[in-house]
């Protein structure tokens, strides 16, 4: 009956052993011990990580717990309620540090080297992992279906200024006014990649095997996009095989028409926009590739999809909306890459949503921007402007607390031959703008002037763009503080995705400073609210038995406002 390989102390903990040792390094047994177990990593002087005291028996056990490790290290130690059997995930020892781009995610040109190689390929050993693990749930316990949680519908108040909670989206009377007003609903979901799933599975340690496979998966997903019902999908990690044969099909027969932009280079996923074709006509689809073979920061496979749609409805102004979607460069310290991705990105917006007189149509930008909230790109978002002299690399998005990438941000970002100017606008664009406007030099004054022109925009380290945008969620839940939570895996639960729109100058919903630069604009109505991680972890984080995506779908309501 014993394991020789193991501690005499972790041997007493039963009789009936059965050791699996894999990829993930799973052991079962069959004995009165913890339903769950998080371990903070290796000791040095031991190969084996050691979570019990050398007099622990069999009357003792560690409670239920769906959190992250410090919280764990904090909780209290209790004898009772045993449970019937038990499982342990050791560490895995090759396991990158957390803020590690997999290898395979970058895409490596012939002759070229990324400065950044020696800061992303090294210092692995020494970082800390925080693991997680969660038993199943006793099932003759659980009267109801297991890892259900609830989310409700917050609607804006225009009396009061606030958010209402509602239980259900058809219960609000508050904004069921004239027929005539166009309202329609946006979501912008992550579905997870079964490709990236498999090649980060450390990510998802805390998962049962049967909940990852795509046949299990994709009912799920697609059930969640049934019964939120949007009429525009953003949806991001779309495997291009899986939309070919199944997710195109089955959101065609929801009434969806689909456009998709699949990745450049060897990873099978991209990004796709859906809309119901009863709400919206297609006007034009742009995709949008952050790859550039001749410049060597653009190194990259991330794209972006921004489509123009027409609403159908009658209307004075016959107004469009822009929608966006994109999926930014994980790296946490490729601060330069994510930048210079979004100011793509805005080009191609910029590009596509102007109108015959020169205002901008509504715009909607979604996706999974690999960014937290308050972090130099998100305030570049919503503010409009960034001025990243002096600013570290690893500190653009904000994903690490303590980054290693502190390489300086270099001025300008991007060189000039990628054709996108400061304002985040294609220079031959601008160009014609300030002719138009009149603001062209005097042909007398240009050579002189043009050479300084030219030289305070190479130098300049102020970034610009011409839309006013506020985001669909506040981040935080106004009566604790708590921070929101877009995903939740084995390494962290925070915020990445998001909805930003152009809001019309009615909206209070809006941040202080969206302007009105837009033919009309945007009315946030509504939103489905998001959760903590405390919540997420009560069903055992993402994906679980009914969400079957690392990142929750996000949901709102606009309405919109002709000018």
């Amino acid at each position: 009956g014993r394991c020789p390989m193991l501690p005499r102390h972790v041997q007493r903990l039963g009789r009936d052993w059965i050791a699996h040792w894999n990829s993930s390094q799973i052991l079962a047994l069959n004995s009165p011990a913890c339903s769950c177990m998080r371990w903070a990593g290796h000791y040095p002087w031991a190969s084996f990580p050691l979570p019990v005291p050398v007099d622990f028996s069999t009357n003792w056990r560690v409670p239920p717990f769906f959190g992250p490790w410090r919280q764990f290290q904090n909780s209290n130690w209790q004898f009772d309620n045993f449970m019937p059997s038990s499982c342990f995930h050791l560490p895995n020892p090759s396991m990158k540090s957390e803020g590690e781009e997999p290898l395979t995610k970058k895409r490596r040109l012939s002759g070229q080297h990324d400065n950044s190689t020696l800061e992303e390929e090294t210092n692995c050993c020494n970082q800390k992992e925080a693991l997680c693990l969660s038993v199943a749930q006793n099932e003759e316990k659980c009267g109801s279906k297991k890892g259900t949680i609830k989310r409700h519908w917050e609607y804006f108040c225009q009396h009061s200024g606030t958010m209402k909670i509602l239980e259900n989206k058809e219960t609000d009377q508050s904004n069921t006014e004239s027929e005539a007003k166009f309202d329609f609903t946006v979501m912008s979901y992550n579905i997870l990649s079964q490709n990236l799933l498999e090649d980060n599975s450390h990510l998802y340690r805390h998962c049962r095997q049967r909940l990852l496979i795509w046949t299990y998966r994709f009912p799920n997903i697609l059930q969640e996009i049934k019964q939120l019902d949007a009429d525009v999908l953003c949806l991001q990690e779309v495997q291009e095989d899986h939309y070919r044969k199944e997710i195109k099909s089955s959101l065609e027969s929801l009434g969806y028409h689909c456009e998709y932009k699949m990745r450049t280079g060897r990873k099978p996923d991209g990004c796709a926009i859906c809309f119901k074709t009863s709400k919206f006509s297609l006007i034009s689809s742009n995709p949008v590739e952050f790859f550039r073979r001749d410049i060597p920061l653009l190194d990259r496979d991330n794209v972006g999809l921004v489509l123009l749609l027409q609403p159908r409805f009658h209307c004075k102004t016959n107004a469009a909306i822009c929608v966006a979607n994109t999926h930014l460069l994980y790296n946490p310290r490729r601060g330069d890459i994510k930048l210079t991705q979004l100011a793509m990105l805005l080009a191609e917006i910029a590009n596509v949503a102007p109108q015959k007189d020169g205002t901008f149509c509504p715009i909607i930008i979604c996706g999974d921007f690999n960014s937290v909230p308050g972090s130099p790109l998100y305030r570049f978002i919503k503010e409009g402007k960034l001025n990243y002299e002096g600013l570290a690399i690893g500190k653009v998005s904000g994903q690490e607390q303590f980054p290693r990438g502190q390489r300086i941000l270099s001025i300008p970002i991007w060189p000039k031959k990628l054709g996108i100017s400061q304002n985040c606008v294609y220079e031959i664009k601008q160009q014609q703008k300030e002719e138009k406007a009149g603001e062209k030099l005097e042909t007398t004054k240009l050579d002189n002037t043009q050479e300084i022109v030219m030289a305070s925009e190479k130098l300049s380290s102020k970034l610009q763009h011409h839309f006013k945008l506020s985001s669909v969620y506040s981040h935080y839940f106004p009566e604790t503080g708590v921070p929101e939570v877009t995903t939740c895996h084995s390494r962290s639960a925070v915020t990445v995705d998001y909805i930003f729109y152009s809001a019309a100058n009615d909206d209070d919903a809006a941040q202080p400073g969206a302007g009105d630069s837009f033919c009309g604009g945007l009315k946030l109505l509504g939103r489905l609210a998001l959760l903590t991680e405390k919540d997420l972890w009560t069903v055992n984080g993402l994906p679980n038995e009914n969400n079957s995506s690392d990142h929750l779908p996000l949901l709102a309501e606009f309405r919109l406002i002709e000018r």
